[in-house]
């Protein structure tokens, strides 16, 4: 008998976790109108660390397709919240030249800008109001420039993995406030870390990424904002095959849940 009700306890609580995360937020954006060729990242260390993320999602993209001329940058301030950046700013003086260096008709504008808070300010109670209302200006401004607002889901401390939900949570509902996509790269650093443990997808510090984690972050932009899955992507980023091969299941399959509908 207590066989039993230990049973049906059990399977109580896996249909309960079930339906709350059935009822958690999704996402409205599940794809950008245009697939973006030119990039520009805003954010601090998270992304310049490993050689910067940007570079990373090129080498990706430049793998699975040689014959189309992807570009990014990036801009970033050392341990800076999302609001200390002029994106008005950055969007009117960054020109891309082409080969000649002539200026005027050749330059190319930003097609795409994806942001990205501090790793805790999007969650803390005193600066939550500040994060939406940097996300609502600084999205307004991009689609000015002719381009399309993207966020940048944030992954937790590794001792901290409870910062997750809130920072899908948070970030999901800006992008959904402001009609703009979601990169769920805290998801994917969730579900890596759910699955292999020993992989060390953070630095000593628990919050800067390490190489697998940076990896693992370009392999969710491909996927969110590229639309390409990375799996059998043969750019391993320095990483042993089997590690690029895992990170790029999981990137994919976390990319795929996520945008679910």
């Amino acid at each position: 008998m207590k066989w039993t009700q230990s049973l049906l306890a059990g399977a109580i609580m896996v249909l309960c976790a079930g339906a709350a995360a059935d009822a958690q937020i999704r996402p409205k954006v599940v794809k950008l109108n245009d697939v973006p060729k030119n990039v520009l990242f805003v954010g601090n260390s998270y992304f310049y660390y490993n050689n910067s993320l940007h570079n990373h999602v090129l080498n990706l993209l430049r793998s699975a397709d040689p014959a189309t001329p992807f570009n990014a940058a990036s801009a970033t301030i050392s341990d800076a919240p999302l609001s200390q950046h002029d994106i008005d700013a950055l969007l009117s003086s960054h020109r891309r030249h082409s080969s000649s260096g002539e200026d005027g008709g050749n330059r190319k504008k930003f097609d795409a800008v994806i942001m990205m808070d501090c790793s805790w300010c999007s969650t803390d109670p005193k600066r939550k109001p500040t994060f939406a209302e940097t996300v609502a200006k600084d999205s307004a401004i991009v689609r000015k420039h002719g381009a399309q607002p993207i966020l940048f889901m944030t992954w937790a401390y590794a001792d901290k993995p409870e910062m997750t939900e809130k920072l899908a949570s948070v970030y999901t509902a800006a992008g959904n406030a402001n009609d703009a996509l979601v990169i769920p790269a805290g998801l994917a650093f969730a579900r890596a870390r759910t699955q292999r443990p020993e992989l060390d997808l953070h630095v000593p510090d628990k919050s800067h990424p390490s190489l697998a984690g940076t990896y693992l972050a370009a392999c969710v932009v491909m996927a969110s904002v590229y639309r390409r899955s990375p799996v059998g992507n043969k750019y391993y980023a320095d990483l042993d095959e089997k590690t690029a091969a895992f990170l790029q299941d999981v990137a994919w399959a976390t990319v795929q849940d996520y945008y679910r509908q």
